[in-house]
């Protein structure tokens, strides 16, 4: 009979940000080991807060599931002597089975036939799969920092108070350090401090809920968010939406009790960003806004406990709210004194990256960069402008407010250039150049900024893969995926035209003082190919989201260094894909590929001589083909990509016919090179949109 599995972990609070990945290791863990045994289970649902960390999986068998299976053993020539009698080889075999040599058979394989035996493993009880899984889940967790207490010679987040792992009304026998599992589990601190004993699984949300308990993370975020959006109601403001925000305090609870304070309205004349970064990252304070999106001078802070005297709590958060915000004050008039333009040369004292320099030398190679991509995007009359913010693009990271809040570099830059009398679109350029911030933020409104941030971002990611530190896995210190992503959304979302093979090559020759003493690994591959594959690569991903991954494949294959072009050509693939007859049409350009792979490496490379032709289908195909060529020529031009497929596959008959009336591979040595030089110049028609070989033609019938 099926029953439920409960594992829970109580310890002294854990930090909020560590709590998800956490409940993700202790699933992936206690799943991975499930499966292997063959043990089948139901639902599998997580709980966490600061205090807990929890699994519960439902109907677990109660038993692995048997399995037979045939083990191979020597080759039949290799077991028996030239007399028929077993050799050593097939009676260690027999007895590593437990089995006689008489009871082993016999099984056929491509390399010959060999002896066998099925072999039935039984499936382990659960009890046992549960308790050594349940022990590697909880042993399993990687924190990002873990502490030891005590004499226990274990690490976690903090210090484990109890364990609790049910399978059905059973104990398993779990012990993590000095504390051994139980059926015991705990509600609120304050508010329900007792312990509570589970009889089975299946009663543990309902009894947490009334131990004041909500320890469903998204039922606990979900009731934050309405209690969050009432308390703004009420103050007739509304919520400044902050995901992040809301998880982070979502997990600091296990009970959500939001209270509405106000801070002094003189400090509404500070910007928006520093009043709401001071509410956040220190207090974890909700702002609150009127309809139009303006702050009010009000706030909402989260206690984990109803509270009992709200005037004399709202005097403690208002208090160091307070505190706070006289602090961010005395920055922004302290920084306001120095002219951003005058801490230009600070930056010579701030290090970049060990081997790649300063950010005072960044700044000079990225500006420059950001006037080649300026005058390779047709924007060279907004050069002042670039090379203005391009100076100053940096300048804020050795201020006093950035120093205390460094998720405000360019805000502040924006608000110092501002300041000192720095037009408007410089000042707005030292902001955007940082955008997008993240997949969800906006792009750069106007071109400055985007080209500083392009070429800021192309800097960062040659510099880093030429010293030979390009993320590895889920490893990635200088955000160079982050970076990848931002480059091709700026470019697409702003429709630059520009070969980025010629921006990385701009970009390493600015880094080549930095880099040129770099030594490398033998085989590596150089910079520019480990950049350009890196792109490829995120453009994959990215376009994968959406499209056929053989269509992403084949377009890509085709080239990207014009990202633009790429996409367009994508979508117009895409499209063509849809279609009910483009699958003849990629079984016949397979065809050409296939020739022209096989034959065309033994073929000297030439123009096709028209004048060698001896059929008609060849012919007619030729003159076709000289037709298309020349309109294909003229949709690529005009970035009609649609129509340049439009007119290849017009092309489609006629290379039919070809390949049933003529011989390719004819025994005429200059006719079969004439032939095969011709299939080599309608693959590269076909390869100015896309590498057709690349695309599945039964995928593309099932489309």
């Amino acid at each position: 009979m099926a029953r439920d599995l409960l594992i829970e972990v109580g310890a002294e609070e854990i930090p909020a940000s560590f709590i998800l990945p956490a409940l993700e290791d202790i699933q992936r863990v206690l799943t991975e080991r499930m499966a292997a045994a063959r043990l089948k289970h139901g639902e599998v649902r997580t709980f966490g807060s600061p205090r807990r960390l929890a699994i519960l999986v439902k109907d677990v068998a109660d038993a692995g599931e048997d399995v037979t299976t045939e083990k191979l053993g020597p080759s039949a020539k290799a077991a028996f002597d030239k007399e028929g009698k077993p050799t050593v080889a097939a009676t260690k075999f027999a007895e590593s089975l437990k089995l006689q040599v008489s009871e082993l058979g016999r099984t056929q394989t491509p390399k010959g036939e060999y002896l066998s035996a099925k072999v039935q493993e039984k499936g382990r009880p659960a009890a046992e799969i549960l308790s050594e899984a349940a022990h590697a889940a909880v042993h399993g967790i990687n924190f990002r920092k873990s502490m030891r207490w005590g004499d226990v010679d274990l690490a976690f987040a903090r210090p484990v108070q109890w364990l609790v792992a049910l399978l059905g009304s059973d104990v398993l026998p779990v012990v993590f350090g000095d504390v051994k599992s139980g059926r015991t589990t705990h509600g609120h601190r304050f508010l329900a401090p007792g312990a509570i004993e589970l009889a089975r699984p299946s009663d543990y949300e309902a009894a947490l809920e009334k131990a004041h308990v909500i320890a469903d993370f998204s039922k606990r975020k979900a009731l934050l968010q309405e209690k969050l959006r009432a308390a703004a109601k009420a103050t007739g403001g509304q919520i400044l939406e902050d995901e992040s925000l809301v998880d982070q305090v979502t997990n600091l609870v296990e009970l959500p009790n939001p209270v509405v304070g106000t801070f002094e309205e003189r400090h509404l004349d500070l910007p928006a960003e520093v009043l709401v970064q001071e509410m956040k990252s220190h207090q974890r304070y909700f702002s609150i806004t009127d309809a139009k999106g303006k702050l009010l001078p009000r706030f909402i802070a989260v206690s984990n406990t109803p509270v009992r005297d709200e005037k004399l709590s709202l005097q403690g958060y208002e208090r160091v709210l307070r505190s706070r915000l006289s602090d961010g004050r005395f920055f922004f008039d302290e920084d306001r004194r120095t002219p951003l333009l005058e801490r230009v040369p600070k930056l010579a004292r701030v290090v970049w990256q060990g081997q790649l320099g300063s950010y005072s030398e960044k700044v000079d190679r990225f500006r420059a960069l950001a006037v080649f991509l300026a005058e390779r995007t047709g924007k060279n009359d907004q050069r002042s402008t670039i090379e203005q913010a391009a100076t100053l693009a940096k300048a804020d990271l050795v201020t006093g407010m950035v120093g205390e809040f460094p998720e405000l570099q360019g805000v502040m830059g924006r608000e110092y250039a501002r300041a000192a009398g720095e037009p408007e679109a410089v000042a707005l350029a030292v902001f955007e150049h940082y955008l997008p911030r993240n997949a969800n933020d906006s792009l750069p409104t106007q071109d400055p900024g985007a080209l500083i941030g392009l070429a800021d971002r192309l800097d960062t990611l040659c510099g880093i893969f030429a010293i030979g530190k390009a993320p590895t896995g889920a490893a990635d210190p200088f955000g160079l995926r982050r970076a990848c992503l931002a480059v091709i959304n700026v470019v697409l979302g702003r429709g630059y035209r520009f070969s980025l093979s010629a921006a990385v090559d701009e970009a390493l020759k600015l880094l080549e003082p930095k880099i040129r003493d770099i030594k490398r690994k033998a085989g590596e591959p150089a910079p520019r190919e480990q950049v350009l594959e890196f792109f490829r690569g995120r453009l994959k991903a990215l376009w994968a989201e959406g499209n056929r991954t053989d269509v992403v494949e084949a377009v890509l294959s085709a080239g990207f260094d014009d990202l633009v072009a790429a996409r367009k050509r994508l979508e117009a693939l895409s499209g063509l894909v849809g279609r009910a007859d483009f699958t003849p049409l990629a079984v016949a350009f397979k065809r050409v590929v296939n020739i022209v792979e096989k034959q065309g490496k033994d073929v000297a490379k030439g123009q096709t001589n028209p004048e060698k032709f001896r059929d008609d289908p060849e012919r007619n195909l030729h003159a076709a083909f000289t037709q298309a060529r020349g309109k294909v020529a003229d949709y690529l031009k005009a970035d009609d990509f649609s129509g340049a497929l439009k007119e290849i596959t017009g092309l489609k008959p006629a290379v039919d016919t070809f390949f049933d009336k003529v011989t390719v591979m004819a025994e005429d040595k200059e006719l079969r090179e004439n032939r095969v030089r011709f299939l080599v110049e309608i693959g590269a028609l076909f390869n100015q949109v896309a590498d057709f070989s690349k695309i599945q033609a039964e995928a593309a019938a099932a489309a």
